[in-house]
């Protein structure tokens, strides 16, 4: 039988052993759970994170900086230009895609409203996908599917096609921005960061002059086009839509030739690829500075390993290849949205609350001056071209052969009796309350021409577009059309006015001097100063506009406001890269991005329907849009000395 006495004592000697092990330690400093499954405490990853940020800024310094990087450079630079062009496509070829394809005014602001949805969506999941697939694999995809799609939407014949597939090319495009500034950063070492990223902002102005011009030298080309009866029509606008998609096709064969980032291979425990890529890195530049021999002597990166590594590992070593791809892809759903959650956890909300109101108040003024100042141009030549109509009241013309072209003309209460109008243009005339009896029309071009409230008798219409649809309120008495051309047709002097591509291109180029200086002054001045002061001086130029009544004026206002938003722009992207962890960095960068397309729709939607009623409105909006966010950028912390976490 047992002696509970001697029981008590080895009892009480184990408690007195317990009290001794936890003696000094607080309830918190108790054994990680996690370390029973090999799971790091959270403290232990950072700590390894830190050693891992300063070990590799160490590594890019002994790469040094060149021939690889200016390669990168150029690379990326391509896919940053694709996405320029891209922001152009729609605009250059709607005047010639409406009558092509017979689009309402509500389907045009549909298309262009379109490819920016598309913009929006790609950004916010290439960038998410980017942080856990890896950014040249997900920058290969993205680029692949805007390829594909914009070679699609060249051929589409109806509407409905082509606004799909330019949906699906924008948001191939749209994973662009978010990648290519987050890629690149990874290659630089951080005396250089801001210059390089700044300098890499270059190729977006280059995408919107290369757009300028292609389309200026291609579209009003319609001999370029060819036809096969009367179901397929390949105009010149859709040869330019092919050479738009170049530069994309381009950068996406150089990808094939650069590696991924070593930076993300280390982020996700992939020591060896890494080492490799970075003593590739060491050697291209060491080798064409004609020191071959200068060895890359790091033979140990610190790279913490996570749960989520464990996870995907266990995963995929499970089940049939379906199930372990059903699996995967919905652990990387998970994972991706989590990291998104994440953005909002205590360390990054205030970071992340004022980038989101940075960018969404700069994209909102930008994009929607950039709609509101060609519109209005546009505005102030149809007011111009208002002034010099010729109205004609009472006329009584009778066996007469129109065999000139009418132009900006208006007949009221006239007689026309048994005329001929035989191969003519009829442009911007209006026919009101006024008798057509025995005429003739054959061969007749027509834009912006209406019969309203008139009488036509006993008339024939041979090989015209003129169509019912064009006589408002008329009484028709035995009226034959034969052989009309069916459909919408397009119109090389109407729809292909050269100011669309002056502005644009105007506009492009007058973003090179705001690159220039940002370059220079980005590692001198600091990024925070450069954001907020050319917000705060681009907030001025809007209120210039009050001035400006010409078209030359609005011009000028246009060239001014685009360059000074160019070093504000490039602030903001350099930034938003240094102050989120590599985990987080293209996450974030594509949430963000998504928030500025989302800011371009409302922007462009909202100043585009003041055009003609008030400027006002788009000035003020626009004003208090940049002060709001040049002040908000004036709170973000200095990055100049910052290591990339």
């Amino acid at each position: 039988m047992a002696d509970p006495y001697q029981n008590n004592r080895y009892q009480q000697q184990g408690e007195d052993a317990a009290s001794d092990a936890t003696e000094g330690h607080d309830e918190e400093d108790q054994m990680y759970e996690g370390e029973y499954q090999g799971i790091p405490h959270p403290d232990e990853v950072k700590a390894a994170q830190r050693e891992l940020s300063e070990q590799y800024e160490e590594i890019m310094e002994d790469c040094g900086h060149g021939r690889f990087q200016w390669t990168l450079f150029i690379v990326l630079g391509l896919a940053l230009m694709a996405d320029g062009v891209e922001c152009f496509v729609v605009a250059f070829v709607l005047p010639s895609a409406e009558k092509d394809l017979c689009l309402s005014n509500a389907e045009k602001g549909m298309l262009g409203l379109t490819v920016f949805l598309g913009m929006m969506v790609g950004a916010f999941v290439w960038g998410g996908l980017a942080d856990k697939v890896g950014r040249r694999r997900c920058l290969i995809v993205a680029l692949t599917i805007n390829c594909v799609f914009a070679f699609l939407s060249s051929f589409a014949q109806g509407y409905g096609f082509f606004l799909f597939f330019r949906l699906l090319s924008g948001f191939g495009i749209g994973g662009s921005v978010p990648i290519v500034y987050t890629y690149f950063s990874e290659f630089l070492q951080m005396g250089k960061r801001g210059e390089y990223l700044s300098w890499l902002c270059m190729f977006w102005m280059i995408g919107g002059i290369y757009a300028s011009f292609t389309a200026w030298g291609i579209i009003p080309r319609y001999g370029w086009g060819f036809s096969m009866g009367t179901e397929f029509q390949f105009h010149s606008w859709r040869v330019f839509v092919l050479v738009a998609a170049l530069p994309a096709i381009i950068s996406l064969v150089g990808l094939t030739f650069m590696p991924e980032s070593p930076r993300f291979l280390l982020e996700n425990a992939k020591h060896d690829e890494a080492w490799m890529i970075l003593k590739r890195v060491h050697d291209t530049n060491w080798r064409a500075k004609g020191q071959p021999e200068k060895v890359f002597t790091v033979t140990h990166i610190k790279a913490p390993k996570t749960a989520e590594d464990e996870f995907i590992e266990i995963q995929s070593a499970t089940g049939t290849a379906v199930q372990r791809w059903a699996v995967r892809s919905a652990t990387l759903c998970k994972l991706v949205l989590k990291n998104v959650a994440s953005l909002l956890s205590a360390e990054l909300r205030i970071t992340t609350l004022f980038l989101a109101i940075i960018w969404f108040c700069m994209a909102f003024s930008y994009y929607g001056l950039s709609v509101w100042f060609p519109d209005m141009i546009k505005h102030l030549q149809n007011e111009e071209y208002e002034a010099r109509v010729k109205v004609f009241h009472g006329e009584r013309v009778e066996r007469f052969r129109f065999n000139f072209s009418l132009e900006n003309q208006i007949h009221r209460e006239g007689e026309y009796i048994r005329d001929e109008f035989i191969n003519i243009e009829i442009k911007s005339v209006t026919f009101e309350d006024s008798l057509f009896e025995d005429c003739y029309f054959k061969d007749i071009r027509s834009s912006n021409t209406v019969f309203r409230n008139c009488t036509i008798r006993s008339t024939e219409f041979i090989n015209t577009d003129l169509w019912k649809d064009k006589f408002i309120d008329c009484k028709l008495e035995n009226v034959s059309w034969h052989e009309n051309k069916r459909g919408c047709h397009l119109d090389a002097a109407e729809e292909n006015d050269v100011l669309i591509y002056l502005v644009s291109f105007l506009g492009s180029l007058a973003v090179l001097p705001g690159n220039i200086v940002s370059a220079l002054f980005m590692e001198k001045v600091g990024r925070v100063k450069i954001i907020g002061g050319s917000m705060l001086v681009s907030a001025g130029c809007t209120f210039l506009l009050f001035l400006s009544f010409s078209q030359a004026a609005i011009i000028a206002m246009q060239c001014l406001f685009c360059g000074v938003s160019a070093a504000a722009w490039n602030g903001i992207e350099v930034v938003t890269v240094e102050l989120y962890p590599t985990s987080k960095r293209a996450t974030a960068f594509g949430l963000l991005n998504a928030m500025c397309k989302l800011a371009a729709i409302l922007g462009s939607s909202i100043f585009a329907s003041f055009v003609g009623i008030t400027k006002v409105i788009p000035i003020l909006l626009s004003f208090v849009a940049l002060i709001c966010g040049g002040l908000v950028a004036l709170k973000l912390p200095d990055t100049r000395e910052k290591i990339l976490q």
